[in-house]
């Protein structure tokens, strides 16, 4: 089991590390943001580059370089949002009194360009991976669209720990867009196909006669998918799980609200 022991750690570390280190940026003071953003422009081109050169790579350091350079470009994806620079045509606070699919769409206008932009990516690295061995590139941002779109999905509807204090302050006008409820029918759902999913994965990286990238490729997707499962867990049980990144968040005033009053 040694085997798939270094794949695990890795996906985690790099998952706490990346995570971390997008809401420093983010939550840094806003004058930063336009060097930030350059300076993931720059590792964007990178990512890219590294995934076209990975995709004909079946050794360990293939799968190594595309599962990462997919997560540069999913943290591009992430920082262009949070930080303001490509949000939607309308990012603002939804009107008083507004609910059901008037409030969907609402929250659809505050987020489009950023969607389109998720999209462009995937057919990006689609491109980039087309007819090469390895695709897990592919499958990594893959993963990570789905169960974000996931978990936004589930924070619409309504969990019981909203984490709005990952939220910027520039960008507090979504906190409305956000519902604490103690259940709602998706999560069962979300929760269990990741788990489903992650077993089946994990269970595909111990099959026998795999190459060296698929062995590892596998691993990390199973890690990657089982880590976002859990952030959905993080969302409805009584844990502290902000804690995880309590290094990367701006110190809170003594009483400051922890999210918005709950949606009907």
């Amino acid at each position: 089991m040694g085997t798939y022991a270094a794949p695990v750690v890795y996906a985690v570390l790099l998952w706490w590390f990346s995570t971390g280190l997008i809401l420093l940026l983010d939550h840094a003071p806003r004058r930063t943001h336009a060097w930030s953003m350059a300076g993931a422009t720059l590792l964007l081109a990178g990512a890219l580059l590294a995934i076209r050169s990975s995709a004909a790579d079946t050794s360990a350091t293939g799968a190594y370089t595309a599962f990462t350079a997919a997560l540069v470009v999913w943290g591009w994806q992430e920082m262009s949002y949070y930080m303001g620079f490509l949000s939607g045509p309308k990012p603002a606070a939804c009107a008083p009194g507004v609910r059901g699919f008037d409030r969907f769409l609402a929250a659809l206008a505050t987020s489009l360009w950023h969607e389109f932009a998720i999209v462009i990516g995937g057919l990006a690295i689609l491109a980039l991976v087309w007819g090469s061995p390895n695709r897990f590139a592919l499958w990594t941002y893959g993963t990570l669209v789905v169960m974000n779109l996931s978990a936004r999905l589930n924070l619409f509807l309504g969990v019981r720990n909203l984490h709005a204090e990952f939220l910027p302050d520039h960008l507090g006008y979504l906190a409305c867009y956000l519902s604490r409820k103690p259940m709602n029918l998706l999560f069962p759902v979300s929760v269990s196909l990741g788990t489903i999913a992650a077993a089946l994965l994990g269970r595909a990286a111990l099959g026998p006669d795999l190459l060296e990238h698929e062995l590892i490729g596998l691993t990390v997707l199973a890690t990657l998918t089982a880590l976002a499962t859990l952030e959905h867990w993080f969302l409805m049980l009584p844990l502290p799980s902000a804690e995880l990144w309590r290094w990367s968040l701006p110190a809170r005033a003594p009483g400051e609200a922890a999210g918005p009053p709950d949606h009907v």
